[in-house]
């Protein structure tokens, strides 16, 4: 098969748009131990499977609007 063969009809071209929207990987994670209040902990561990992800993307958030703030 040779690159003019390939169907892109679902995969469209990449424009100065879609590149704005894009988000940028903060790269590979790093494991710490944390202290949190237990109530705040049970919050989201009640959430079920991925808490722990959560917890990074509201810290994300929180970190993005402080950034913005400055």
């Amino acid at each position: 098969m040779t690159d003019d063969d390939i169907d892109f009809s679902d995969d469209p071209e990449r424009d100065a748009h879609f590149l704005a929207q894009a988000v940028i990987w903060p790269g590979p994670k790093k494991q710490i131990t944390l202290r949190i209040d237990a109530d705040v902990l049970g919050y989201f561990r009640e959430q079920g499977r991925g808490y722990q992800t959560l917890i990074n993307r509201v810290l994300r958030k929180y970190v993005e609007a402080q950034k913005n703030r400055a």
